[in-house]
């Protein structure tokens, strides 16, 4: 029996460096990828040129130890895979 569970997911992102637009762009891909699978979405002000993506308080991706901003691609199989690894991502899978 599954969990009924919803993940809540956080992006943290730099407003000194105006990263609202990326992460409200990602968020917006995340929210329409797994729209009835996430509790929450959140985007959390923050400096020092942050970016970073959690799910329920685990380090999804941080801007800083990559040394670049996620694709989208990117995120979505990383959110897909700690949240429900049976979901078909469809074309972002190829």
């Amino acid at each position: 029996m599954k969990s009924s569970h919803k993940p809540r997911i956080e992006i943290h992102y730099c407003t000194e460096c105006r990263f609202i637009l990326r992460a409200n762009w990602l968020a917006q891909e995340l929210l329409s990828t797994f729209s009835n699978k996430v509790g929450e979405l959140a985007l959390i002000p923050s400096d020092g040129g942050v970016f970073t993506v959690y799910c329920d308080g685990v380090e999804i991706f941080s801007r800083k130890n990559k040394g670049r901003f996620p694709e989208s691609k990117e995120l979505k199989q990383l959110i897909r895979d700690k949240i429900d690894p049976d979901h078909s991502l469809g074309h972002s899978e190829e």
